[in-house]
Parts: C-alpha cells; structure tokens; sequence
C-alpha cells in the first residue's frame, strides 16, 4: 500500500534524509523511531508530499506529483506533530475540512460528510466539544481534533508525526488503539513515529530506526529494541523486559545520580 524506494530530502542545502526504503504492506502498522534529529518527522512530510524528495514514494502502487494535492489526499492522511489550529473555528468545522478532498471546492457538505464527521468526533470522544471553538481547547484535545480531521479522509494511508505528544497516558492509548483498530478492520496502512520505545513495541508491526537520516535497522520489534541498540542509536543505558504486547524498555538511572539523590 505505501512503498518509500531510495528517498532523499535535502533542506536548505543540507541532506536530512538519505536513500530510504520501506514498505507498508496492506493493513500494516510501521513504527518509525530514532533521536532527535534522526529525520523522522521529514520522511514522514516526504511521504505525504510536503516536502520535495529524490526517489520514489508509492500510495497503493502509484506515484503522486506536486500538482496532485487533491488526489494525494484521498490516498494518505496526516497528523503532524506541530498543526496549525485556526482558533476561531469551532471543532466540527475544523473537522469537516478532511472531508474537503471527496468534493469540489465549492460544493456543500454531503450528509456522508456530516455522518462521518460525528461518527469520528463520537469515536474520539469530542462529540461534547463539537461546537467549541479550537483555541478554548487544551492541547490533548486539539491534537483529538487534529487526528480526527485526518481519519473523516478516510485515506487508505494513515501517517501520524507523535501523535501522542501533548496527550496524556488515557487519550494517547484512546488514539492509538483506534488507529490500530480502525487498520484492522478497514486494512488501514498506518506510517507512524512515535518517541517512546515500549509504546511502538506495541502497536508496530515492524519498527525502522533513523540515524543521521539513514535507515540503521528495519525489522521486528523485539529484534530492534534490544539493550545494545538502544545504547547505540540513542545513547541510553535501559534493561529491555518482555511485556504483554512487546518488549518493555526500562531507563535504568545512572549510580552517580542515585548517590547525589541519598546524599540529599
């Protein structure tokens, strides 16, 4: 369903992402993870056409030029990390925006529109703010309204940058599991970066680890997320436990910050 082949994306002058491949099978969830400054957030930009690229990006087996905003959007769907909000504009509103790509410019909302909207703002447990104005939200529930303009798309590709990131720990599972489920039961292909290592255990099928904007490992959760690895690619000392749904990694503190801590 979404095919990423040799990608490279230079920005202002610098390479930001090197020769990247990847591929979202059908139904398929990719957890893509690595420090700051990795690349993460402009490969995922690349893959919904926000940033120019090299290579070669495929949305169910065809390729999208720049003039093809319209169509592009009725085959992936975003969720940015850093969204700009109009804040005046109420949340149904806002929403409904996904819909814009299924019509013309000028045409009026369908009763499909509408049915969809309020099904996803009932989904994401926003039906109560649907007439709120964006800025008079906190900031969990405008990233909720932000991903639920992404989902009334209903875009066979799903790419969310940390779309957990100002949530806390009810919502973000709230989020999470619903894109999971909504990829099991609609074959939804879903391109995700996620800070937290043990939450991207859980929901990604397979995990690709940037590094200095290369691809540094593709494969199985528990493959990827060993102890050494993580020492490797994120200079971090943790234990790495078996969990329920996938590995568990565990900081594991530092002596001289355990001494400094009794010594106090």
């Amino acid at each position: 369903m979404l095919e990423v082949d040799d990608v490279s994306v230079a920005l202002g002058g610098t390479t930001v992402v090197s020769h990247v491949s990847a591929r979202v099978p059908h139904g398929a969830w990719l957890g893509v993870v690595g420090p700051n400054g990795a690349g993460k957030s402009t490969l995922l930009r690349a893959v919904v056409g926000l940033v120019r690229y090299e290579g070669h990006i495929r949305l169910g087996g065809r390729e999208y030029g720049p003039g093809e905003l319209r169509a592009r959007a009725c085959a992936v769907a975003y969720v940015p990390q850093r969204p700009l909000l109009p804040r005046s504009m109420n949340v149904t509103d806002y929403v409904l925006l996904g819909r814009s790509a299924h019509h013309s410019y000028l045409g009026p909302e369908t009763a499909r529109d509408l049915s969809v909207t309020a099904g996803v703002l009932e989904r994401l447990e926003l039906s109560r703010l649907a007439r709120r104005a964006l800025g008079e939200l906190s900031g969990g529930e405008q990233q909720r309204a932000v991903l639920a303009r992404a989902l009334v798309q209903e875009a066979p590709v799903l790419v969310m940058d940390e779309p957990t990131t100002s949530l806390d720990i009810g919502h973000a599972q709230l989020v999470l599991e619903l894109a999971d489920q909504l990829r099991r039961d609609n074959g939804l292909s879903v391109l995700c970066s996620l800070h937290d290592l043990t939450v991207a255990a859980q929901f990604a099928d397979d995990l690709l680890v940037l590094s200095g904007g290369r691809a540094a490992l593709l494969g199985k959760p528990a493959e990827v997320l060993t102890e050494a690895n993580v020492k490797r690619f994120f200079g971090a000392s943790v234990e790495v436990l078996p969990g329920l749904a996938g590995p568990v990694v565990s900081p594991i503190r530092h002596a001289s910050s355990l001494e400094v801590t009794r010594a106090t």
